[in-house]
């Protein structure tokens, strides 16, 4: 991703996280090719969009032990029925796992 820079320090909630080779934020154009260029490179085929980053990143996160609630507010959801829908049940785990049957 060639012009995209990543500083650290304090940043508004208006500030852009990538920029673009010019200094400016990124326009979402520009994001959906660096993702689609990125997925070709990695050979993943099909489609590919920047809102697999969020999803990602939420289902990860909730994988991981983050709560819901703390999702929600991360990824700056209205209500905690959007956010649950990145809960998925696996095949591994279940609520029947915790019951002392």
């Amino acid at each position: 991703m060639a012009g995209a820079a990543i500083t650290e320090g304090e940043r508004r909630d208006d500030e852009a996280v990538f920029r673009s080779q010019k200094g400016g934020a990124l326009v979402p154009s520009q994001v959906w090719r660096i993702v689609r260029a990125a997925a070709k490179r990695a050979g993943i085929s099909g489609h590919v969009s920047p809102h697999w980053f969020r999803h990602s990143h939420a289902s990860h996160a909730l994988e991981r032990g983050a709560s819901v609630a703390l999702v929600r507010d991360t990824l700056g959801h209205s209500s905690l029925a959007v956010t649950s829908m990145y809960t998925h049940a696996r095949p591994t785990e279940s609520s029947a796992l915790h019951l002392a049957i």
